[in-house]
């Protein structure tokens, strides 16, 4: 199968890093059509070079590359990935990226503080990206930070319609792990049409530099929750949330997230007795060694795979989520 394919006049290619060949493969089969053939190399110095092993000329090319570890190393391919196709001639060229890299350096939390998403999306811009693709930005702001349209996807739909297949919903409730969710979080709860908690968090005047103390505002007792977040970091939050739910009456504990980012030592928290089930997407690469029983993933490859093919058609990637989100 070639790595391009053709509609009358256009011409669909998709470009895959190095970072994440699995989801990459996955939208391609989507999409009926295949990688293009890329030459990537990594020399001793530590200098990535990338080269396009079929003619791009004239193509609408969708590079994806997703953002786990080491970000930086994966951010220069994808910045250099453009370039050669830029310089090759393509003729629309859009950066996919399912977690945004930087996305929680968003806004100036004290004076001289950099705003690194601002500038992931002016590189992505001067590389010769005239779109980005992403799936659940951490903060809404950041679509206003490229020069050019960025269409946000939504894991919801995907995790939702999991949740309602394999969880009763008779004794389910929304939780959100703060204040900062609650939006988030009241979304989820309208979609799935049970009752919303909120996890206040409040820091121990005693204990400096700790939150130490979880009010949960709503009654949990006897409640499956449904903790939802946009990411899983170190798990550090959500466990703590977990402990507090079961300590206030739950009956059990569901995480579902978008992004599994899972730095150390999320694996060891997200195997607490306090949590039941994990539930994430595949918008980040998950080794075998950050893998546990209770942990489920589900396919972003379809929603990315629809993007796609919208913005290659020039039709409607608002219409795939009816507005909502």
């Amino acid at each position: 199968m070639t790595g391009i394919r053709t509609k009358g006049e256009k011409r669909l290619v998709v470009i895959a890093g190095r970072s994440h060949p699995e989801l990459a493969e996955a939208v391609a089969a989507e999409l009926d059509t295949a990688l293009l053939p890329v030459e990537t190399r990594t020399f001793a110095s530590g200098e990535i070079y990338t080269r396009m092993e079929e003619s791009v000329r004239g193509c609408d090319a969708f590079v994806i590359q997703s953002y786990g570890g080491p970000v930086n190393e994966w951010l220069i391919e994808q910045l250099i990935m453009i370039d050669t196709l830029k310089r090759a001639s393509a003729k629309r060229i859009t950066a996919v990226v399912p977690y945004y890299p930087y996305s929680r350096q968003d806004k100036k939390s004290r004076g001289r503080d950099p705003i690194s998403a601002r500038l992931i999306a002016d590189l992505f811009k001067t590389a010769g990206a005239e779109r980005i693709i992403s799936v659940d930005l951490h903060a809404a702001q950041i679509q206003g930070f490229f020069d050019g349209p960025l269409d946000q996807l939504f894991a919801m739909p995907v995790l939702v319609d999991h949740i309602e297949r394999t969880v009763d919903k008779s004794n389910l409730m929304v939780v959100s792990p703060d204040m900062g969710r609650v939006r988030v979080a009241d979304v989820w709860s309208d979609r799935l049409d049970v009752p919303l908690a909120i996890i206040h968090k409040r820091r121990d005047p005693a204990v400096p530099n700790q939150v130490t103390v979880h009010e949960i505002v709503g009654d949990v007792r006897g409640k499956m929750c449904l903790l939802v977040d946009d990411m899983i970091d170190t798990g550090g939050t959500i466990v703590k949330g977990a402990e507090a739910l079961k300590a206030n009456g739950a009956t059990g504990v569901i995480v579902a997230a978008t992004h599994a980012i899972f730095s150390d030592p999320a694996v060891e928290r997200l195997t607490s007795p306090a949590i039941d089930r994990v539930i994430v997407t595949d918008t980040l690469p998950i080794t075998p060694d950050k893998r546990f029983d209770s942990l489920e993933v589900l396919s972003m490859a379809p929603v990315i795979a629809r993007a796609i093919h919208e913005v290659f058609e020039d039709g409607s990637v608002t219409s795939m989520f009816n507005g909502a989100a």
